[in-house]
């Protein structure tokens, strides 16, 4: 479990890489989930990586992205 306390703005920096490897079907219903896979140091705050990943009521991921984001105190 990561704590990011202190920190008084984040940057979305974007994404590092990006997956859809199923199509979504119109009218389906859609869950999102972020995991946090590193915290580094980076100047005076951290550079945060996470996995988002999209994927239907049936647990079928339709999109996984790969995010970066700096935390600054």
């Amino acid at each position: 479990m990561h704590d990011f306390r202190g920190f008084s703005m984040g940057v979305n920096y974007g994404c590092d890489r990006v997956r859809f490897p199923a199509p979504l079907t119109p009218g389906a219903r859609v869950r999102a989930g972020v995991e946090v896979t590193a915290v580094e140091p980076l100047g005076g705050g951290v550079q945060v990586r996470t996995t988002v990943t999209v994927e239907s009521e049936a647990g079928q991921a339709m999109c996984v992205a790969e995010t970066i984001a700096y935390l600054v105190p």
